[in-house]
């Protein structure tokens, strides 16, 4: 790490901006044998140039080294290496350990923050983290309780602090930051307790806030232009949330960023999706309520909202719009285009043009998808871009109080948070999966700021005349918006994918096996059982010469928190520990980091 501080030195000496000096975590997120951000890339693409483990060798692949977290409950998220050193986060209380690569991971130093344990029963499903971000020389951790912290890379060291929101409201935080240019972006959780949402700029610097842009509201509080901003290729007109909501509604309305940013240094455009709006119960907030369930493109300087798209208006199952943004350039019919490619829990993949916001590709990534029978792709139509929903399926249609039974997916979506992973080499989305279905009761629910306004009763269980298991390994064609292939799962895969060079293909299954696939077609070609169930995301790093893969076990998430906070009820966890109850048959609790890399 020693060249990036001589390097911000010098950028000092020279005057140069720091904006101008983040030329150099360019660099960092460039060289394949580190991973100093938790999406691999800006682009959010999960994969790894380096090839030493391959389809011919990943057979051989054994444990190299294993580190305790000492911590329970959900690890999500992945490690970062920088340079020779490896930095490693835990769930609440949000633990980060620096681990020396030279010393078979001794620990350099450790920073655990003092957090008031009344955040833990806010935070809606489970205590999880997504991870840490490295950039100028500092680790940026945003904690539970929505404290944003830089520290020192070398010691661990707090370099400055702010508060993004307050627990006491029920804003908590789950998701890791973007460092770019001069900036970290940081998004907020809290959609579940009635918090109006968005996302904020600070100084990388020293923390001061430079902007920030809500989910919905008054145009200048989400830095829209009623002009400029586009959905769909037409400007969204003054006032586009506002007349979507009743009344007040808005000030309660959710649309929560706890899922991923991705970033495109050529158009100078991040990307992100907002969450589902509160209440759960439609009936209690008439309208499409945007920009909830929306893909966002803003400008990274000054926040200012490019373009829009809302893919589930009026949201009635709590389809949350945060997956991940993947960005890739294809060709796409007859020319090279800028895409993104966006996996939303309603289960439809879409393909959209990313300088635009056009929509190019709308289609179910799981067959059983039954909510919606299509999105109307005519540009003619007033339902354009909209999806088709099915009336038996419509929780609003059929009222409060009444159980809307068989629904797909389930309102943990056909895939959530865990992140896909794009090779360049196969032109292929390799996605995570839930293969769930679930019935759901709304009921009115009042609002008290800092208490649950979820407003549904869930249960979930399989997806029923299919294979039996509750999920998913796919690979996608986004051009065409197809399944290649498909890799049946017990349970679903609540962990990232990693694709690689070497034509290997990364995941991790509740039950805790790490899994290697054949990037073309699928096939299993490497499986151990670590200690926990892994909602971890699998990343690989090279170290004196030597590729390595690690992978955080430690189950929870939404999908474990039965097993993670010991709940029994089936209704529980949001209808999740019912449709999970089995998994207690299979791992336990437990955190722990397992490193594997071929022998000598």
């Amino acid at each position: 790490m020693r060249a990036v501080h001589l390097l911000a030195l010098s950028a000092g000496v020279l005057g140069v901006t720091p904006a101008l000096a983040n030329d150099d975590l360019i660099k960092q997120i460039a060289n394949p044998a580190q991973q100093v951000l938790q999406t691999v890339d800006y682009a959010n693409t999960r994969y790894s140039k380096l090839d030493q483990i391959n389809t011919g060798n990943v057979n051989k692949l054994q444990v190299a080294w294993t580190f305790s977290t000492g911590v329970l409950r959900g690890h999500e998220g992945s490690p970062l290496v920088v340079g020779d050193t490896m930095y490693v986060h835990t769930p609440f209380p949000n633990i980060v350990y620096a681990l020396d690569l030279n010393q078979d991971g001794k620990i350099a130093w450790k920073y655990e923050p003092k957090q008031d344990p009344n955040v833990i029963p806010v935070m809606c499903c489970d205590t999880v983290n997504r991870g840490l971000a490295y950039a100028d020389g500092k680790i940026i951790l945003h904690q539970a309780d929505t404290t944003v912290v830089a520290l020192d890379a070398k010691t661990g060291k707090v370099v400055w602090s702010v508060v993004n929101g307050d627990p006491k409201k029920g804003e908590t935080n789950t998701a890791t930051v973007l460092p770019v240019k001069d900036k970290v972006i940081v998004g907020i959780s809290g959609g579940e307790y009635g918090v109006r949402c968005h996302v904020t700029a600070y100084s990388l610097k020293d923390g001061k806030k430079i902007w920030r842009g809500y989910s919905m509201g008054p145009d200048d509080e989400m830095l829209i232009d009623p002009e400029k901003t586009t959905s769909l290729g037409k400007p969204v007109g003054k006032d586009s949330s506002l007349k979507t909501w009743e009344g007040d509604q808005w000030k309660q309305g959710g649309g929560c960023t706890w899922g991923w940013f991705s970033y495109d240094p050529k158009l100078n455009l991040m990307y992100y999706g907002s969450g589902n709006p509160s209440t759960w119960n439609p009936k209690q907030r008439p309208g499409d309520n945007k920009w909830s369930m929306t893909i966002w493109a803003r400008d990274v300087d000054t926040g200012q909202a490019k373009w829009v798209y809302q893919m589930t208006p009026h949201d009635e199952w709590d389809y949350d719009g945060i997956n991940e943004m993947i960005l890739t350039d294809q060709k796409f019919g007859d020319k090279e285009r800028p895409l993104l490619t966006h996996f939303d829990r309603n289960g439809f993949g879409y393909t959209l043009d990313r300088a635009t916001g056009e929509l190019l590709v709308a289609e179910k990534y799981d067959p059983v998808v039954n909510w919606a029978t299509k999105v109307d792709m005519d540009k003619s139509s007033k339902n354009y871009g909209r999806p088709l929903v099915v009336a038996k399926y419509s929780t609003e249609q059929n009222g409060e109080d009444v159980n809307t039974k068989g629904v797909c997916p389930a309102a943990l979506g056909t895939k959530d948070q865990q992140p896909a992973a794009y090779s360049p080499k196969t032109q292929l989305f390799y996605v995570p999966t839930n293969h769930v279905c679930m019935d759901y009761e709304p009921f009115r629910v009042s609002y008290t700021p800092g208490q649950p306004y979820v407003g549904a009763t869930l249960s979930m269980y399989p997806a029923p005349n299919s294979h039996g298991g509750m999920g998913n390994f796919i690979a996608w064609d986004n051009v065409n918006g197809k399944i290649k292939w498909s890799v049946p799962e017990q349970f679903s895969v609540w962990s990232g994918a990693l694709a690689t060079a070497g034509d290997v293909v990364f995941y991790g299954t509740l039950e805790g096996y790490l899994k290697a696939v054949d990037a073309k077609s699928g096939k299993e070609l490497y499986r151990f059982k670590t200690p926990s169930g892994i909602i971890g995301n699998v990343m690989t790093y090279e170290h004196k010469g030597k590729q390595n893969v690690a992978v955080l076990s430690g189950v929870g998430g939404w999908a474990g928190i039965g097993l993670a906070a010991g709940l029994t009820d089936p209704n529980a966890g949001l209808g999740a520990v019912g449709g999970y109850a089995a998994l207690s048959n299979y791992t336990n609790l437990g955190g722990q980091l397992t490193v594997f890399n071929l022998p000598q």
